[in-house]
């Protein structure tokens, strides 16, 4: 694990105590007793006013040791519903892309904004779930008929246990 990586995420992580969007959540796993800053945890609510409104969402944010010059993994559940959501669970967004839009500047803060914002802003031009993409393509109302199911699996099923992990 790189000096570099894990004094970057100790930063992060204190600048997240200080200032988070509402009802989001970003900490890093903690497992013995011992906190892995490079395996965080994270929930992000669906945006007020968006057929994913209710939903917290969880999602795992795994930093490589060349963190910040190259992205983190982001994943949702294996099999979420979206456009841009392999079935792996891997979110396709050109920030956490090192050819695109990665900047070693974007912030956890930023990226789960992003992620927030893509949620109910899919990218149609970098589909990564046939399903989904062909779902929203063929009918909106329908489509956001199933986004409505993938909200209620995802209603506050989390809970915090006493290392402040997320229990799924």
């Amino acid at each position: 694990m790189s000096n570099l990586a894990t004094t970057r995420l100790a930063q992060e992580r204190k600048n997240w105590r200080r200032d988070h969007p509402y009802g989001f959540v970003a900490k890093p796993e903690t497992r013995n007793g011992t906190v892995d800053l490079m395996q965080w945890k994270c929930v992000v609510p669906g945006k007020a006013n968006t057929p994913w409104e209710g939903g917290e969402f969880p999602i795992t944010m795994t930093f490589p040791k060349e963190y910040p010059v190259k992205p983190p993994r982001v994943m949702l559940p294996r099999g979420f519903f979206h456009p841009n959501v392999y079935p792996t669970g891997l979110i396709c967004l050109s920030i956490l892309n090192e050819e695109k839009g990665w900047k070693a500047s974007i912030s956890v803060k930023q990226i789960l904004v992003g992620v927030q914002d893509l949620l109910d802003n899919p990218n149609n031009d970098d589909a990564a779930n046939s399903a989904a993409y062909s779902a929203l393509k063929k009918s909106k109302v329908q489509y956001e008929k199933r986004v409505i199911e993938e909200v209620k699996k995802y209603s506050k099923n989390y809970v915090m246990d006493d290392n402040d992990v997320i229990v799924m």
